[in-house]
């Protein structure tokens, strides 16, 4: 018996439009961050944060990609609301934020897709990373690293870099896909 409709099956890139295809894991503002379990095909709770903390974007993934991480391909998304788990957002990418996480004496890249939803109001006018205050890529480095510390991980901002270099992790997070 199938459950949900499977939302890793679907295109990463509308051929169309050319936007991606994010379906939203985790929602702005949450504490609870959820993911797509794909052997049962349906979106599970999988930790919750600590209180006072919260997700401040919409997290997803890019279907059909693999990551070096071993998951699809993350996506951070900004937009005016949050979605909810399973919601495929159409999305313009504007970028990619390099990272990595070191788990012991393991180092993983641990980047995440940076888009626009195509949808909205307060985000319209960012169409690359550079539109971003500075200030914005730091609150997000530091997010990031205590979210890694809850789980005794160390994180590693490398750096923020346009929609050519995000393209190339796509082309080759498709390719490892397959």
């Amino acid at each position: 018996m199938k459950s949900l409709a499977d939302p890793t099956r679907i295109k990463p890139i509308d051929k169309k439009d050319g936007l991606l295809q994010v379906i939203i894991e985790t929602p702005a503002g949450s504490r609870n961050k959820f993911a797509f379990d794909a052997d049962q095909e349906i979106f599970a709770l999988k930790k919750v944060l600590p209180a006072g903390m919260v997700f401040p974007y919409d997290f997803g993934f890019l279907p059909k990609t693999l990551a070096p991480d071993g998951d699809p391909i993350d996506v951070l998304l900004l937009m005016d609301e949050p979605a909810y788990p399973g919601c495929l957002v159409a999305s313009r990418l504007i970028g990619v934020i390099e990272g990595e996480q070191f788990d012991g004496k393991e180092k993983i890249r641990n980047d995440r897709l940076l888009a626009v939803a195509d949808a909205n109001h307060m985000y319209a006018n960012i169409r690359k990373v550079k539109d971003l205050p500075k200030k914005w890529v730091n609150e997000l480095e530091v997010f990031f690293v205590n979210y890694h510390n809850l789980e005794g991980k160390k994180y590693k901002l490398l750096g923020c870099k346009g929609a050519v270099s995000a393209r190339e992790l796509i082309k080759k997070a498709q390719k490892d896909a397959r």
